[in-house]
C-alpha cells in the first residue's frame, strides 16, 4: 500500500508524457483513412458502435443470405484494416441478419471472378489471373486476423463454405444452438483456398474429424463444435449470442489495449512458431511494452481497488 502514491505520481507523470507524443503524432499528420469515412462506404455490411470502444460489424444482405460477393470480399478486408487503425475501437463483434450467418460464396459471381477476362487466354496466363484473384479474396479474410483489435464472431444459422474461412481469421468464436458449419466446397469440385484448409488444423483437436468434415463437406452442429474447440461457447438463440459476444467485448475493452494488441500479436506468432521462437518474441514485445503507463496504471489501480482507465491506442 506505501508504495501507491508513488505509482500514481509515476502514472501521472508517464501520461503526461503520453499525451505530450500524441500531440506531436497528431500534428505531424497521418495519410491513414478516416474510420468513420470507410464505414460509410460499404453497403455488404453495416458498422455499428453499440458501447465504448466496441464495434460491431453486421453481414447485411439477408435477402441473399449474405452470400459472399467480390465487393463482400473488398468491402470485409477495408473494413477490417480500418478498424485496425481506430483509436475509438478496442474490440470488433462480428455477427450477420438473417435466417444464417452466410450461405458462402455467391456462385454467379464466382464464377466472373474466377473465370479469367478471356476464355481463349493461353492456360498459364489464365492460371496467373485467377491466382491473383485468389490472393485478393485471401487478403479480404484474413483481415480479421490482421486486424491489430481482437475479432469476436457470433455465428447462428448456417456457416457454409466462405464462411468458415471468414471466421475461421477471428479470434474467438461463440455460435447460437441452431448454427451448423460446412466445409462445402467439395460439394461444388474444388479444394477450400481461401483459410479453412490453413486454419482448421490449429483450431480443431482431431485431425481426423477435419479430413472427415473437409472430404464430405457434412455439417458440424453447434455442440460437435463446441466440443472440438471450434467455438468456445453455445448460446440457446441469436439474442443470448449477440449479448454474450457483446458483454464479451465490453470486458475485453476495459483492459488494456497495449496488453491486448500485444497478447493477439504474441498468440498468432506463437501457432505458427515454435515455442523458444514465440518467447523470444514476447520478451522483445515486452521489452517495449513494460515501459507503457498502462502498467503503472493497472498496477495502481489494483493496488487502490479502483478500475483502471486507459488512453487511446
Amino acid at each position: 500500500q506505501a508504495a501507491a502514491p508513488r505509482l500514481l505520481a509515476s502514472v501521472r507523470a508517464l501520461a503526461a508524457s503520453a499525451s505530450r507524443r500524441r500531440h506531436l503524432c497528431s500534428s505531424a499528420g497521418s495519410a491513414m483513412p478516416d474510420p468513420a469515412a470507410v464505414f460509410g462506404q460499404l453497403t455488404h455490411v453495416r458498422v455499428t458502435q453499440p458501447s465504448e470502444f466496441v464495434r460491431h460489424i453486421v453481414l447485411c444482405r439477408p435477402d441473399r443470405l449474405n452470400s459472399m460477393t467480390w465487393a463482400f470480399f473488398d468491402e470485409i478486408g477495408r473494413c477490417f484494416d480500418a478498424i485496425g487503425e481506430d483509436p475509438d475501437c478496442r474490440v470488433a463483434v462480428l455477427s450477420a441478419e438473417g435466417k444464417h450467418f452466410t450461405a458462402g460464396l455467391d456462385l454467379v459471381d464466382a464464377a466472373q471472378m474466377l473465370g479469367g477476362s478471356n476464355p481463349d487466354q493461353d492456360p498459364a496466363r489464365k492460371a496467373a489471373e485467377i491466382r491473383r484473384t485468389l490472393f485478393r479474396l485471401q487478403a479480404g479474410l484474413s483481415a480479421l486476423e490482421r486486424c491489430s483489435k481482437p475479432v469476436i464472431a457470433a455465428i447462428h444459422g448456417g456457416c457454409i463454405g466462405g464462411g468458415v474461412d471468414l471466421v475461421a481469421a477471428a479470434d474467438i468464436r461463440y455460435c447460437s444452438s441452431d448454427a451448423f458449419f460446412s466445409v462445402k466446397e467439395v460439394d461444388l469440385g474444388l479444394a477450400a483456398d481461401l483459410g479453412s484448409l490453413q486454419r482448421l488444423p490449429k483450431l480443431l483437436g482431431s485431425a481426423s474429424l477435419l479430413a472427415e468434415l473437409t472430404f464430405t463437406g457434412r455439417r458440424l452442429p453447434a455442440e460437435e463444435a463446441h466440443r472440438v474447440g471450434l467455438v468456445s461457447r453455445v448460446l440457446d438463440d441469436r439474442d443470448r449470442l449477440l449479448a454474450a459476444a457483446l458483454s464479451l467485448a465490453s470486458d475485453i475493452a476495459a483492459k488494456s489495449p497495449v496488453a491486448v494488441q500485444a497478447a493477439k500479436r504474441s498468440l498468432l506468432f506463437a501457432r505458427d512458431h515454435p515455442v523458444a521462437e514465440g518467447l523470444a518474441q514476447i520478451a522483445a514485445e515486452n521489452a517495449a511494452m513494460l515501459q507503457s503507463e498502462d502498467v503503472a496504471r493497472a498496477v495502481a489501480a489494483s493496488l487502490s481497488k479502483e478500475k483502471p482507465s486507459f488512453a487511446k491506442l
